[in-house]
């Protein structure tokens, strides 16, 4: 028999969540009549059964430590990429999927230095996981992370899923410094670039 871990590479709690942001994004059914069709029919997705009986399925993944294949992953991002509000959905997505467990919220009294030092460990730490090998790779300076061709790229022409990972890194740097952060998409492969890059920093609190 087939070990329900060893089907994939993708850890089911991403597809979770991504529906699960969906759902929550809709409006009830009773507005949708009031909005534009064009933005209303991509909308209906998340209000659907067929969202409802897959996020039961994916919850009772996530329990039996299911994980996607890429082919599987790619399928649902392009489903969602159909929507005007991809980008906020698959950021949203991105702190959602990460929760950042202890020693490393312990990172607030230490010097900056060492909460980035901090973020870069839980973050390759954090995207292996997810996705069962490493996608990317430090560049020089506090957080900035390059990935070449992204396994996701072929279904993902626009590039929407690069706010997944902006959200992870966003939320990740967030709650190791507790504080307020940035994160800037500064190069994409959709764009033109030879690589995609995010330069995330902690925005030191400033005496008034």
């Amino acid at each position: 028999m087939t070990n329900p871990k060893n089907h994939g590479r993708v850890k089911a709690i991403v597809a979770l969540r991504l529906l699960e942001v969906v759902r929550e994004r809709d409006l009830p059914a009773e507005l949708l009549e009031q909005e534009n069709p064009a933005r209303t029919i991509p909308r209906r997705l998340g209000l659907s059964d067929v969202i409802d009986r897959q996020i039961r399925a994916y919850k009772d993944d996530v329990r039996k430590g299911v994980h996607l294949t890429d082919q599987g992953i790619r399928d649902l991002f392009t489903l969602v990429n159909r929507r005007p509000d991809s980008d906020e959905i698959f950021s949203d997505t991105g702190r959602e999927i990460v929760n950042v467990y202890f020693p490393f919220r312990w990172g607030q009294i230490f010097p900056e230095s060492i909460q980035y030092m901090f973020a870069r460990t839980y973050l390759a730490r954090h995207m292996k996981h997810l996705f069962g090998r490493r996608i990317f790779n430090f560049a020089e300076g506090p957080l900035n992370v390059e990935v070449q061709d992204l396994f996701l790229r072929g279904s993902d022409p626009e590039d929407s899923a690069c706010y997944l990972i902006s959200g992870i890194c966003h939320r990740i740097l967030e709650q190791i410094g507790h504080t307020s952060v940035e994160v800037s998409h500064t190069l994409c492969q959709a764009r033109g670039d030879d690589r995609c890059r995010w330069d995330g920093s902690i925005i030191p609190l400033t005496e008034e």
